[in-house]
This record gives C-alpha cells, sequence and structure tokens, in this order.
C-alpha cells in the first residue's frame, strides 16, 4: 500500500511525495518534512507514529486496521491536537457502500436476517477486516444492537437456529484478492445483496490522498473524521 500511495502522489499535479517511511528511516526526519502523514501500516506502529505526528503537529490520514481498544483511544486522544482522517477503507465506492448499508436497513426493517462476507488475500493478517467490521457496526447501530454482543463470526457444529438479532460475520482467505466485501438482508421469499469488490489498490490510495487533500483544504486544527466526512455523506 505504501508504493501504491507514492505512485498515486506521483500523478496527482497537486501533491508531492516529502518522504516515505520504511523500517530503518529516520520517522522525525520524515515527519518533520510533510504537511500530512498517510499511513497504512500495522498496529504495533500506531503508538509511534502518532507520537511523532502529535509532537511535530502534523495532520495523521490512517487506513490501519486491527486496532484494540487502547489503541483506538490513543488515535481519539491525539485528535483534540491534531486533525486525524481514521477509516477502515478509503474507496470512495465502499463508503458508497457504508451510506448504502445504514439506508437499506433503515427502509428493510427488522424483518431481515443480516450477514457480512468479506475476503481478502492469503497475507492479511486481521479478520474481520476493518471495513467488515465497519459494515456490521452500521447494522448494529441501525437495529440498536451490540457489535461485540450480537455478532457471529463464522458458524461451526450445533450452533443452533440463527437468532433475530443475530449478525453474521464471515472471513474469506486466498489468492490475490484485494477486497471484496457483500452485506445480505435475507428475509423468507426475498435477498438483498450489497457488494464492493476492489481490484487494484490505488482506489484506497486515491482515497487516502484525498482525505489529505481535504484537511488541508478544510483547514482543521484538530478532529477526528472518517471517510463520510471527507466526501459529505454526514
Amino acid at each position: 500500500m505504501g508504493q501504491t500511495v507514492m505512485d498515486c502522489i506521483n500523478q496527482d499535479p497537486d501533491t508531492d511525495v516529502a518522504a516515505g517511511i520504511d523500517l530503518g528511516d529516520s520517522l522525525p526526519d520524515a515527519i518533520s518534512r510533510c504537511d500530512s502523514v498517510i499511513d497504512f501500516t500495522l498496529p504495533s506502529f500506531t503508538g509511534e507514529l502518532v507520537s511523532a505526528c502529535l509532537e511535530n503537529r502534523k495532520a495523521l490520514v490512517m487506513g490501519t486496521t486491527g486496532h484494540d481498544h487502547e489503541l483506538l483511544e490513543i488515535i481519539r486522544e491525539a485528535s483534540q491536537t491534531i486533525p486525524v482522517v481514521h477509516a477502515p477503507n478509503f474507496s470512495v465506492g465502499v463508503n458508497a457502500l457504508f451510506w448504502l448499508t445504514q439506508k437499506t436497513a433503515e427502509i428493510l426493517g427488522t424483518g431481515f436476517d443480516l450477514e457480512v462476507v468479506e475476503m481478502h488475500h492469503r497475507h492479511k493478517k486481521d479478520a474481520p477486516s476493518g471495513t467488515a467490521r465497519r459494515l456490521a457496526e452500521i447494522l448494529a447501530e441501525v437495529r440498536n444492537l451490540s457489535y461485540d454482543r450480537d455478532c457471529r463470526h463464522g458458524r461451526f457444529g450445533e450452533v443452533g437456529a440463527r437468532t433475530q438479532d443475530e449478525i453474521g460475520v464471515h472471513a474469506l482467505r486466498g489468492g490475490d484478492v484485494v477486497g471484496d466485501h457483500s452485506v445480505i438482508f435475507a428475509n423468507d421469499g426475498e435477498r438483498v445483496e450489497l457488494t464492493h469488490k476492489a481490484s487494484s489498490r490505488s482506489a484506497f490510495a486515491n482515497g487516502a490522498i484525498r482525505a489529505a487533500k481535504w484537511l488541508q483544504s478544510e483547514g482543521h486544527s484538530s478532529g477526528l473524521f472518517d471517510m463520510q466526512d471527507v466526501l459529505g455523506l454526514k
């Protein structure tokens, strides 16, 4: 993703790469030279990165997923000092899927069973994906349910009939799949499916660049935002 972001920035006449970060590179030196930081790394790097952004008062666009509650709180606290766009997926299409999922759940009501299915390449380390989790969270919010309590991650054995409040979440892994996500609303006699399939990482990279440019153009000095804010969908 880092290389894809750099390639997309180089194709954008309004942006430049101030520095790239890899293992062994100087983080403070790179941070000091930029206006915004775009991060697609691992949760283990988040604490160090957020600290450097705070020290240098730099805007942060974060697409890293798999954070625990402690790291999420570190990001939230940082957003009180610097502007942060934190999103599970920066694709414009996926964010349209978030919006459509909310509206569809509101229209269909409580009579439909809810399932979320995602597939990614064999190297992805966290499951479910941050995007799949957000889709399930949206469904839970509309239904006044709890993600932690009401989501069922996969099924095996004699699990019994699904409950009305159950949200199924299923993670598939294999090959070089960039990212597929489907939300299924199933009722007796009919089924509605919303699906997004990414065929190139450039969709995420260009969205992140768009978020960084949005932070600069809006002049935010602090605050926690997501791609729904960037796209004006809220």
